[in-house]
């Protein structure tokens, strides 16, 4: 009696079944939620607001943090500085960005800025990001295809301490 060599045809596509499966199970688990994007966001921003204080802190220029339609800017407040304009686009492009000066005097104007230095106490402000999840994409199967869920989450500062992002 001669011994079977190999595998089965049958035996080969259960094989490749189970490995379809795990795949598919996996790259569904590494997908980005909009919670996740959204901390990614407010990380990456507040390590850019420190970096751009510090910068002002040792160029002696004040630097201003500014929203624009895609992303932000860091700009000198004085200009013929020598300091470059840094353009940041959000990593998702449904990020949107929202000042809230927390200023001593409630009449003051809401404004779509912070200045960050060169003292080392700035004014104490507040960015908050918001991330809005395409309509497809929403986890709860019984809400309505055309709602949008979307996220939010606070970086703030005193004026003394670093920005830091709020529970």
């Amino acid at each position: 009696m001669q011994r079977q060599r190999g595998l089965t045809l049958l035996e080969l596509l259960v094989v490749l079944a189970i490995i379809g499966f795990a795949m598919a199970g996996v790259s569904l688990a590494m997908r980005d939620s909009s919670q996740t994007q959204l901390e990614r966001e407010a990380q990456r921003l507040t390590a850019q607001l420190e970096a751009a204080r510090a910068q002002s802190r040792t160029s002696g220029v004040a630097l201003i943090w500014r929203t624009t339609a895609d992303g932000y800017d860091i700009t000198s407040a004085v200009a013929g500085s020598g300091l470059a304009t840094r353009r940041e686009a959000w990593l998702s492009p449904s990020t949107q960005a929202h000042v809230n000066s927390i200023a001593s005097n409630p009449n003051a104007t809401a404004t779509n800025w912070v200045v960050l230095g060169p003292e080392p106490i700035i004014a104490p402000a507040s960015i908050t990001l918001t991330v809005t999840a395409e309509p497809g994409n929403t986890v709860n199967a019984n809400r309505a295809p055309q709602q949008q869920q979307s996220q939010q989450l606070r970086i703030a500062t005193d004026g003394l301490r670093p920005f830091q992002v709020m529970p």
